[in-house]
């Protein structure tokens, strides 16, 4: 058990050191190029922060814990919507673009909704794969070739040079997923000595962990000013999730999940179109509406571990 403790807080020290490294090699990047952040952040930031979740999902279903891996997902989109939107908009209000509202928010809706569609019926199939992979690609080729207007922010000179810029990218992102490792090992053996199901763990501790990468990068970037890059992180490692880690998971290994409950999918999709809903109150999400998001995981987080105990 204390081996497992160790494992937990090295593993949250190691994630909040790569998400700083990662967010400033990210943010250079998008400035050197003239891309967009919230461009950087649907894609080169969430695929980084999102390989934690296909690593424990991959592994979890080769090893015959479906419910771990499609909990995870589930568990890690809603704490992306919920925990680390909030947690962002609390450090600085976040201004939403128009492009995002109009068209990133729903594609991580689009995802969700067709996701909690295909686990209905408790079976994700190598059929089910390939479809969530075809739409991830259409997302992302609509995601790349979509224009976008630039602010202020996106167009500041870059502050770094081309090769420690990539030297920020490639520690930072090794620092995200060998910390995520520890960090999930460590409290997933903590929760199985107290008789947890494999769905609680992946909706909670798995999804806790591998979901600090996300909430790490997007407090940072939030905190640095960089709206574009903390909400596009956000959406476009739910995207990931929703789409290529099930997609590539249910491809290679075919899964039947038992123990994700509908509820679980309806919070989902839920707190997907909360976020959207808050976006249109005047193109931002203020720190009272990041406080609200919040105390809603505490809530449902609560609500999980009542049933676990139940």
């Amino acid at each position: 058990m204390a081996l497992s403790i160790l494992f937990i807080l090295s593993g949250i020290a190691a994630v909040l050191w790569g998400a700083n490294l990662f967010t400033d090699g990210a943010a250079d990047i998008a400035r050197r190029f003239r891309v967009p952040q919230m461009v950087i952040g649907m894609t080169v930031v969430a695929l980084g922060t999102s390989l934690p979740e296909f690593c424990v999902s991959f592994a979890s279903a080769l090893k015959g814990a479906a419910d771990i891996a499609v909990g995870n997902v589930v568990g890690s989109n809603t704490f992306n919507a919920l925990l680390i939107t909030g947690a962002a908009a609390a450090v600085a209000p976040i201004t939403v673009m128009r492009g995002s509202l109009a068209r990133d928010i729903p594609q991580a809706l689009i995802s969700a909704v067709l996701l909690a569609a295909l686990c209905m019926d408790r079976d994700v199939t190598r059929l089910d794969g390939a479809l969530l992979m075809t739409v991830f690609i259409v997302f992302m080729a609509y995601t790349m070739r979509a224009p976008r207007s630039e602010t202020k922010e996106e167009t500041e000179p870059a502050r770094l040079g081309t090769w420690r810029c990539i030297l920020y990218i490639i520690i930072g992102l090794a620092a995200l997923v060998a910390g995520s490792s520890y960090f999930v090992d460590g409290a997933s053996d903590v929760a199985r000595r107290l008789g947890v199901s494999d769905a609680i763990v992946g909706l909670t501790i798995a999804a806790a962990g591998t979901g600090l990468p996300e909430l790490a990068t997007s407090v940072v970037a939030a905190r640095k000013r960089q709206s574009g890059l903390a909400l596009g992180n956000v959406i476009g490692s739910n995207v990931f999730n929703s789409l290529m880690v099930i997609g590539v998971t249910g491809i290679v290994c075919p899964m039947q999940t038992n123990g994700i409950a509908a509820t679980d999918f309806v919070v989902l999709v839920g707190s997907t179109l909360l976020l959207w809903g808050m976006a249109f109150t005047k193109r931002r999400i203020e720190r009272w509406e990041g406080g609200g998001l919040i105390l809603l995981y505490a809530a449902y987080t609560a609500w999980l571990v009542w049933q676990a105990a139940t």
